[in-house]
């Protein structure tokens, strides 16, 4: 039998990872005196085997934008939530028995010429964003 395949069969099913990010952007603001705790998230993205992420989000995982909706020992990374609390998915994760194994965030604050944006969106706001990533273990 194939080494993989064995591995594979006789991995726990409770066990794996599952990456949380999420793209927000700082304060920002003409006058440089906006509030410090505001902190805007879109949408919190989440990718990892479809089993583990529904057993932890629960009602909360939109799996609208997933195609392969059949089979449930797979990995996906099109899971989003339904809320964007970013300490309410941690709190999810760490009810379940997840813990914090890895982080990486971007952030950028350089100018952005009017052509580069899409229509509808904030030149001062695409200017403060930023991308952050969670890796979450259970083992």
């Amino acid at each position: 039998m194939n080494f993989c395949l064995v591995c594979f069969q006789q991995a726990d099913p409770k066990r794996g990872y599952i990456t949380v990010g999420y793209r927000g952007s700082f304060a920002f603001g003409k006058d440089v005196l906006s509030d410090v705790k505001f902190r805007k998230i879109t949408r919190i993205l989440v990718c990892g085997r479809v089993t583990l992420c529904r057993d932890v989000f629960g009602a909360t995982l939109n799996e609208s934008r997933d195609p392969d909706h059949g089979e449930t020992d797979r990995y996906t990374a099109r899971f989003y939530l339904k809320h964007s609390s970013i300490e309410q998915a941690f709190d999810m994760l760490q009810e379940q028995g997840f813990y914090l194994a890895s982080s990486c965030a971007s952030g950028t604050a350089g100018a952005i010429s009017p052509s580069d944006l899409k229509p509808g969106v904030d030149a001062e706001e695409s200017r403060w964003s930023h991308y952050n990533e969670f890796v979450f273990c259970r083992d």
